[in-house]
Order: C-alpha cells, then sequence, then structure tokens
C-alpha cells in the first residue's frame, strides 16, 4: 500500500504542469530562491491559479516531491517481503538506483536542498522515510559500520546524480555503476576468518 505524503488529491494536468514548472526552477534556484509569483510566471498563468490548488508554498513543495517519496515507500515495502537480508538490500538497491536515474533533477532537489530538509518537522512522513531506509539497508541492531556504508551510499548517489561532469554518462551505464557500487557497499563479500596452518 502506498503511504502518500501530503496532499493526497491526484495530480490532474493542472497541478502537472505547476509540479513540471516548480522542478525546473527548484533546480535553477533552489527551493528558497523559487517564489510562487516566478512558479506562475514559468507556467503562464496567475498567482491565484497556484493558490487554487495549494495553499502554501510548502504545501507545493510537497506536492512536487510526494511522488517521488511514495515510490521509495513502495520500494521498502515490497522489499521487506523478501526473506534474507541481502535479497531485502538487493531489491531496495534495483528499486532506487531505478528511480533516482528516472528522476535524476528531482533527486538532487529532495536529497539536498535545505528547504526540504526544514519540511521534515512538518511533514513526519518525510522524515519517517530515512529511519525506515536505514532499518531495512542495515539490518536490525546494525553496527555503526553498517549505518555509516548505508548512508555513505545514500547521501554518495547525489554526486554522480547532480554533478555536472556527470551529465553526459548514459542512464543504462550509470544505473550499472551505482548498483555496483551499492553492492559493494552494502553487500560485501563475506571474508573467511579462519587461519592458515603455521
Amino acid at each position: 500500500m502506498t503511504t502518500t505524503v501530503g496532499d493526497t488529491r491526484p495530480a490532474g494536468p493542472g497541478r502537472q504542469r505547476l509540479h513540471e514548472a516548480a522542478l525546473r526552477l527548484f533546480v535553477e534556484h533552489g527551493v528558497s530562491g523559487t517564489s510562487l509569483q516566478m512558479i506562475a510566471d514559468e507556467v503562464g498563468v496567475t498567482k491565484a491559479a497556484v493558490y487554487y490548488h495549494y495553499k502554501t508554498k510548502d504545501d507545493l513543495v510537497v506536492g512536487v516531491v510526494g511522488p517521488f517519496l511514495d515510490r521509495v515507500f513502495d520500494i521498502l515495502e515490497q522489499a521487506r517481503r523478501k526473506r534474507s537480508h541481502r535479497a531485502r538490500v538487493e531489491a531496495v538497491l534495483e528499486g532506487l538506483v531505478d528511480l533516482i536515474v528516472e528522476v535524476r533533477r528531482l533527486y538532487v532537489v529532495a536529497a539536498v536542498d535545505p528547504v526540504i530538509a526544514h519540511l521534515q518537522e512538518n511533514y513526519p512522513r518525510m522524515r519517517q522515510i530515512s529511519s525506515e531506509m536505514l532499518e531495512v539497508l542495515a539490518g536490525e541492531g546494525a553496527d555503526d559500520e553498517s549505518r555509516v556504508r548505508v548512508v555513505f551510499f545514500l547521501s554518495g548517489m547525489v554526486g554522480p546524480i547532480g554533478d555536472e561532469s556527470c551529465r553526459d554518462i548514459d542512464d543504462d551505464v550509470l544505473r550499472s555503476m551505482l548498483l555496483d557500487i551499492g553492492r559493494r557497499l552494502l553487500l560485501p563479500r563475506r571474508t573467511s576468518r579462519a587461519g592458515t596452518a603455521g
């Protein structure tokens, strides 16, 4: 079952146009540097038309980011159905990397914009996704190293997804690279602890 973040009304054509325009401006100016008037101008409507869909700018930001977060919750839910920890990690890695490569610009905004971090105070479901991700990827009772590996991977994906130097990398190639790095970090090969006979 999808856990919807924010407004549960479906995004019709009007809302979808607002979301697309807002995202373009968020990428260029940041969330704090983007006003509702700028979004209205980008879409070619009045500011009142924006208020028809969203009462506040925060609500609009959640409307833009919410569908992405809902898809992440779906990935976590599917992963929890797997029997082993390794299978759960693999399911999250595949689903999350596919999603992030698909929505590159949105991921960068959602992951690094300070306004998004501030919104977590008023939208607990946004905060919940971090703890659930850590729980599934690191496992119950995870040690310090496991938790650091998870956080390192999740925060590290922002670099190649958002950095100008990686924009020319083909989606399939980038997906393969991120999966490989994720597996090496989160699914390290078990090493034998048996000593050699002397």
